[in-house]
């Protein structure tokens, strides 16, 4: 079984334009959707960095990983269900 044949997240990368050339149009748009996914989850994590959630958890990385993940749907959750809210609290 190779390490691509595993469940559970993988990374997702965008295309990056080389030798001059541009990309193509569904490339860009690929990157677009890409960009999409991304926003809410570097958002939440925005969120733990500017109040120092993490500042002083004391656990297992497991749990700690756990944690993260949870706070990163919450705060997906609430920028989608309250987007007006989500500009002006955590």
């Amino acid at each position: 079984m190779s390490h691509f044949d595993r469940e559970g997240p993988a990374v997702i990368t965008g295309f990056k334009a080389s030798g001059g050339k541009r990309l193509s149009s569904p490339k860009k748009v690929v990157n677009r959707l890409i960009s999409s996914l991304r926003a809410p989850v570097e958002h939440g994590f925005a969120s733990l960095k500017t109040f120092r959630i993490l500042a002083k958890v004391r656990m297992h990385p497991r749990h700690a990983t756990a944690l993260v993940r949870a706070l990163v749907v919450l705060t997906h959750h609430q920028e989608y269900t309250h987007p007006s809210e989500s500009e002006t609290s955590p």
